[in-house]
């Protein structure tokens, strides 16, 4: 067990990649999982909070202590087990996804969900339900699930296995190793029907496991997961098309998304990313060969087999083409290396806008926001709209695919960040006007659980505080994260 207390040896453990910003007494570093349980018992004890922190690349505060202690996952990093026979990998929460992802790729093995931080950790991704790019096809975290190993606040452990424990006349019913027993009260609430990491997941019906996953925190610590997985694809088609027009971008994406959707034409993209023109300048330091005169670009990657990659590809030139795209400035992956470096890509406007607010000592204000598929597009020009007169500097990216949106401001002072966070606000009233969620993948933490009661009505978050309130009873796990305090 390490112990830091030491205000220069915290201060990294106090902010995460939102630039939201905290305090707390100490931080333990546990060494092996069973050093977690005695903390959480001492702490619950004493009535101290827990924050669980892991590798602090997290959008929301979620990880980032406003009093007590904090718990770091750094340290236990195991990878537990790989069963080829029955694809499954047991895990440890602080491993990182990108350590995964190699060791999978070694045996031939593949675990789709693909946060855009590949340095995040495995415990992190299932408490935000953390999804990417990926997900316009294989769905988020939450699917790939099959159990988990929880500590609970009082300091108790559960064991869940998907399949084992569901939902029966409005409760969840646990036991603890040690036998002792929590009657978890369940009322379905009406979630939106687009990719959804905001607030508990509660259905009629449901297994226990599907109510840790996204509680960012705030039920539990995870010890450990079992992964469902995959085999690895034989080999994938990736390119980068820009251009002129935006219209034409986003008729192009319009026709990848209905054709991979119905299974047209063998088309079936793995995800389907968008970047406007500002996000193209504010890449073009890292990336000079982006051609100039072009308004936007979409990056595509499929899986294919040898045998099918040419008609394929052929298969996507043709919509290129027919979408106005110029076939001579389309980037085309042709190794893994530069694969990777599309990757890189997508990857690099996410870094670039966490150093730019870091630079300039403000929190990050960025949406984070899904709406059905029929109602995208009026509110993709919505959200331009909102935010092209304001005098802000903007980028606008995501996973268009999943019709999700980052439109990232970027205030350099005050008033505009005042501003940038009342735009904010109003794009997400639209986006649960449009059927749509105010957090598609990032999770509520701190920084948005003023805007949950956009999304749930009273009785919805209330039925949310009746389960933290019963596995949580003191409030000390995670407290701040998803509900207010009032």
């Amino acid at each position: 067990m390490i112990i830091k207390e030491l205000t220069d040896e915290i201060t990294g453990y106090l902010v995460d990649a939102s630039n939201y910003k905290g305090n707390c007494e100490k931080v333990f570093i546990p060494e092996s999982t069973n050093e977690v349980a005695p903390i959480v018992k001492e702490c619950y004890l004493k009535g101290l909070s827990i924050h669980i922190s892991g590798m602090g690349t997290g959008l929301t505060g979620g990880r980032v202590p406003e009093n007590g202690v904090v718990i770091s996952t750094e340290k236990l990093n195991r990878i537990l087990r790989i069963d080829k026979e029955k694809l499954i990998a047991e895990v440890e929460c602080g491993v990182i996804l990108e350590v995964l992802h190699g060791e999978l790729d070694k045996a031939g093995l593949y675990y789709p969900p693909d946060p855009t931080e590949q340095n995040s950790s495995i415990g992190g991704n299932i408490s935000n339900n953390a999804s990417g790019a990926k997900t316009f096809k294989y769905g988020p975290t939450r699917d790939y699930v099959k159990g988990l190993k929880i500590i609970l606040p009082d300091g108790e452990v559960v064991n869940l296995l998907r399949g084992e424990v569901f939902e029966a006349e409005g409760k969840i019913a646990l036991v603890s190793e040690s036998g002792k027993r929590y009657n978890i009260p369940v009322m379905p609430i009406k979630m939106p029907g687009t990719k959804n990491a905001a607030g508990y997941y509660l259905k009629k019906g449901m297994d226990a496991v599907d109510l840790f996953i996204g509680s960012e925190g705030t039920l539990g610590f995870i010890l450990s997961a079992e992964l469902k997985l995959l085999s690895k694809p034989e080999e994938f088609i990736s390119f980068i098309s820009f251009f002129e027009s935006e219209a034409d971008a986003l008729r192009f994406i319009e026709k990848i998304r209905a054709k991979s959707q119905l299974g047209e034409d063998n088309i079936d993209a793995l995800g389907i990313e968008f970047f406007d023109s500002n996000s193209l300048e504010f890449l073009r330091d890292n990336f000079p060969r982006i051609p100039q005169g072009t308004y936007s670009a979409v990056w595509i990657e499929q899986e294919v087999t040898s045998k099918s990659t040419d008609s394929i590809m052929e298969k996507y030139l043709e919509i290129l083409e027919d979408s106005s795209a110029d076939l001579e400035k389309v980037w085309f992956a042709t190794s893994g290396k530069e694969r990777k470096e599309f990757h890189e890509f997508r990857h690099a406007v996410s870094w670039k806008v966490n150093d730019f607010i870091s630079r300039n000592n403000i929190q990050k204000v960025g949406t984070d926001l899904a709406v059905p598929v029929e109602n995208f597009l009026p509110f993709y020009e919505d959200c331009k709209d909102a935010v092209k007169d304001s005098g802000l500097n903007y980028l606008i990216y995501g996973h268009f695919g999943n019709c999700h949106i980052h439109l990232n401001m970027l205030p350099k002072e005050e008033n505009m960040y005042k501003t940038a966070k009342h735009i904010y606000g109003e794009l997400c009233k639209k986006a649960v006007f449009y059927g749509g969620t105010i957090s598609a993948e990032h999770g509520i933490g701190k920084i948005k659980r003023e805007y949950l009661k956009l999304l749930y009505n009273k009785n919805e978050i209330d039925a949310m505080r009746g389960v933290k309130k019963t596995l949580d009873p003191k409030n000390l796990f995670s407290p701040g994260n998803i509900f207010s305090d009032s």
